[in-house]
């Protein structure tokens, strides 16, 4: 997992998703969570935008957010 944006910038993106897509975080992050089995973050990322047409930005926010959750996940 890599730091792709400040963590205001990360923030600033998720918060506008669900306008700009119509879908909230939670569907973003289920719709990874169901994906295929990828397990590089660029791979993931190309995914989202080629199969859900997601700007780079933002599949690279939710890919993000999911790889902190998960790993926030595996610390408890």
């Amino acid at each position: 997992m890599s730091q792709v944006f400040s963590e205001e910038t990360h923030r600033n993106l998720l918060a506008r998703i669900p306008q700009c897509t119509g879908r909230e975080i939670s569907d973003w992050l289920r719709a990874v969570e169901d994906g295929p089995a990828l397990f590089r973050f660029e791979e993931k990322v190309s995914w989202l935008r080629h199969e859900h047409n997601l700007s780079y930005g933002h599949a690279k926010a939710i890919v993000h957010e999911y790889d902190l959750r998960r790993a926030a996940r595996k610390l408890r």
